[in-house]
């Protein structure tokens, strides 16, 4: 068995979790340690000295992220933010350049604008669904060209293969925030990226009830460097947390696969809606990434936006709800609605990156879809 490919299902579930081997126990241990005994000086015991250099219960979860996103190495930090804080300060230095997403996450900007860019980081938005222009935008001195797809909140989609060629042909990282999709749905390193991000507060944990990140290194060098980094800088990841993010793990395709269905219900009526102006879903055929994303998605998930007629309508449709919970953050087995506008990309305000006033998100959930669909009609009425 050890040297047959293994399925998706199957390594959330066992990569890096084999059963204690004190008791026998098929759940990994929470390690609440902090430091351990050691076999004289300088003789570690199973490599574990400090839980702030490494955790057992960590370990497991980091060696899982890397399986299933098939990496090299993968890393767990206190949140997405604190994982994509150390990957820019282990690749950039002043002066250096990077490429985001002109939609990017409103969290991921606030770092380069207000972050990066203090400490002698430039960056650029370029509309990466469009390859000349993220070609057009590469500089001698970039080092990133930064990918969300899905993009969040618009949706957007990017092809990772052919933006890998263009940061590969001038020496820079192709690095893949893949929260939205999950490794479930699309593997960014398979497809040449070199680093993926996730916050796994998101669909890898699933139940809103963790805060996480990760980052997956598809070089075993560059996976070295950023564990330094990790442990430099100290945003690890609790053992609590990593047990709970391992927990969510275990079930994420059979999750991914009622959130996709339960989003197509929704676009479906969405789209019929005569109140909504716009649909944003990267499974409409219509939508100008649909082929993109239909050759590198296993399926389109959960995300769903669409436009109203004006800011007013969309911020009624979102106080309305009553199954779709009114709260940031997405990927929980519960529906959550949101005004990014207000919420999530409140930071972007008044910059390139500002989104739609009329814009309202959707993290679709796996409740009941006809009480979903029931839901977002009494709102919309």
């Amino acid at each position: 068995m050890d040297n047959e490919v293994q399925g998706f299902e199957t390594l959330a579930i066992h990569a890096g979790q084999a059963a204690d081997p004190a008791t026998g126990a098929v759940v990994p241990p929470i390690y609440q340690v902090s430091t351990y005994k050691q076999d004289g000086i300088g003789g570690l015991r199973g490599g574990y000295e400090y839980s702030r250099s490494a955790n057992p219960t960590r370990t497991a979860l980091e060696v899982c992220l890397a399986e299933i996103e098939g990496g090299a190495r993968g890393l767990a930090f206190a949140s997405g933010l604190a994982a994509e804080d150390a990957l820019v300060r282990a690749v950039c230095r002043p002066g250096d350049h990077v490429i985001i997403p002109d939609d990017a996450y409103g969290g991921t900007y606030r770092l380069f604008a207000k972050v990066a860019a203090p400490w002698g980081v430039a960056y650029d938005p370029a509309p990466l669904s469009d390859v000349e222009a993220v070609r057009a935008a590469v500089r001698p001195e970039t080092k990133i060209i930064w990918v969300e797809t899905p993009t969040n909140p618009l949706l957007n989609i990017a092809d990772i293969r052919a933006l890998a060629v263009i940061a590969h042909d001038a020496g820079a990282l192709l690095v893949v925030d893949n929260t939205f999709a999950s490794p479930y749905l699309q593997r960014p390193l398979d497809l040449g990226a070199d680093v993926v991000v996730h916050s796994t507060t998101k669909y890898m944990g699933g139940h809103s009830d963790v805060i996480g990140g990760a980052l997956i290194a598809a070089d075993e060098a560059l996976g070295e460097q950023l564990a330094f980094h990790q442990n430099a800088m100290g945003g690890v990841a609790g053992p609590f947390d990593a047990w709970l993010t391992l927990r969510g793990i275990k079930t994420l395709g059979i999750r991914m696969d009622r959130h996709s269905a339960n989003a197509e219900r929704i676009v479906e009526m969405l789209t019929r809606h005569p109140a909504v102006r716009t649909v944003l879903y990267p499974g409409l055929p219509e939508h100008p990434g649909h082929d993109v994303a239909a050759k590198q998605m296993k399926a389109f998930g959960g995300m769903v936006s669409f436009r109203m007629e004006s800011e007013d309508e969309a911020v009624r449709v979102c106080e309305r709800t009553k199954l779709f919970t009114l709260g940031e953050s997405l990927g929980g087995v519960e529906s959550l609605i949101e005004h990014p506008g207000r919420m999530t990309h409140a930071s972007a305000a008044g910059s390139p990156l500002e989104v739609p006033g009329d814009l309202v998100r959707l993290s679709v959930g796996i409740e009941d879809a006809a009480d979903l669909l029931r839901d977002l009609r009494q709102a919309l009425d």
